[in-house]
């Protein structure tokens, strides 16, 4: 079980800010990309300033960056972020040419899974689950942080761990990523639904101070409600 701290940010100075929040604590951050075309939104697009962060000896500690592509044709990001030190690449198929090609460059590139939102019905996956580090699964309707969390996105979970045995996912280790929503109740619904990662936004990052121990503290409240 692990608990990822997600940013969606324009700015690269507020993406900087949270990074430095959790980077002594969190073994993973989560980083939205967003492109006006996936979702009226957009973040900030430029990968060069993460590889202060995403190599350790520039932020004293190893930490995994993962890139949520929420944009057109996700191919096209997977070397200029993986280039930048990003090493779990999370490509929505929604707006994805060929899922199997993605999922074959982001191979070569590091960790790579397929992204579904909200509303999209599952069997639009078409990429074998065998060939997946994991699959991220939206509760809500992707694009924007802070919206209320959606619990029959869940059922999805629930099938795709019932599927496993049969799409031989037990050799390659699929995680579950869930994102959207996720706070210290529903963390437990998500839980329970099968998922094994939850990325969490507004609930660690939402606060009145810019103190780290309240970001770490609500990190140790989701961690410590999922712990096996």
């Amino acid at each position: 079980m692990e608990i990822i701290p997600g940013i969606l940010e324009k700015e690269w100075g507020e993406i900087e800010r949270k990074i430095n929040l959790v980077r002594s604590f969190a073994k993973s951050i989560h980083i939205d990309i967003i492109d006006g075309k996936f979702a009226p939104n957009i973040t900030f697009l430029d990968p060069t300033p993460f590889a202060k962060y995403t190599h350790s000896a520039a932020s004293g500690r190893a930490i995994l960056f993962e890139a949520h592509l929420m944009v057109e044709d996700p191919i096209n990001y997977l070397k200029p972020f993986a280039d930048a030190g990003f090493r779990r690449f999370l490509g929505h198929i929604e707006k994805m040419s060929d899922q199997e090609e993605f999922v074959a460059q982001g191979q070569l590139l590091g960790e790579v899974g397929l992204a579904i939102d909200g509303p999209t019905p599952l069997d639009s996956v078409k990429a074998p689950y065998g060939d997946l580090d994991c699959i991220l699964v939206m509760t809500i309707k992707a694009g924007e942080s802070g919206q209320a969390f959606t619990p029959e996105y869940l059922e999805k979970v629930k099938i795709m761990n019932q599927a496993k045995p049969d799409q031989d996912d037990t050799k390659t280790g699929m995680k579950v990523e869930v994102d959207g929503g996720i706070n210290n109740q529903t963390i437990i619904q998500a839980k329970n639904a099968g998922a094994t990662r939850f990325v969490a936004n507004s609930f660690i990052f939402k606060t009145d101070s810019s103190d780290a121990l309240s970001a770490e503290s609500k990190f140790n409240l989701l961690h410590n409600l999922v712990k096996v």
